[in-house]
């Protein structure tokens, strides 16, 4: 399965995604921009780690890779805290190729997950949270719709909490279409 947007394209993770996801974890930088520790294991032991993952599908995590049009991996994004019940979901996302950065491309996989998301499922809520400090971060997930709705403190680290109602989202298509 592949969901098109209009500079990327998400997939499903594969295991050759592994080399270039254990290149970004262990990045310190990228690392910081996800409030994590930077990845400390031998890639063959993270490679098995890896591949029983892909092993077992879980409901309550969806995970994608990010590539351009071209197909190359740039990136994952990620729905996931997925919660039936209460028709919601976490979305998540980092473009790891630096080349990618500031040029819309975290914004279209983010705006293509978001529509695949409330197109094939009845949730009425997205959520996520961002670092405070993550200003391009926060501007890419405005411009896909989400708006601040708290903050939160973890392990010494600030979060702005963001969110995008079904409504929201009906609304800002709906006026993308009488704007066209």
């Amino acid at each position: 399965m592949l969901i098109k947007g209009k500079l990327v394209r998400l997939r499903p993770k594969q295991l050759e995604d592994a080399a270039n996801d254990y290149r970004w974890q262990s990045d310190p930088e990228l690392a910081d921009l996800d409030a994590v520790t930077p990845l400390w294991m031998p890639f063959s032991d993270y490679l098995n780690e890896y591949r029983q993952i892909l092993k077992r599908p879980d409901d309550y995590r969806r995970p994608y890779a990010v590539e351009n049009i071209e197909g190359k991996h740039i990136g994952n994004c990620v729905w996931y805290n997925i919660d039936k019940g209460g028709r919601q979901a976490e979305v998540g996302i980092m473009i790891g190729e630096r080349d990618y950065w500031g040029k819309g491309y975290g914004t279209d996989a983010i705006r293509t997950l978001v529509e695949y998301i409330f197109r094939h499922t009845n949730f009425q809520r997205l959520y996520l949270k961002t670092l405070e400090k993550n200003a391009r971060a926060q501007r890419s997930f405005e411009k896909a719709g989400f708006l601040p709705c708290g903050k939160m403190e973890r392990d010494n680290f600030k979060f702005l909490l963001m969110e995008l109602p079904r409504a929201r989202w009906q609304e800002l298509r709906q006026n993308k279409k009488e704007t066209a």
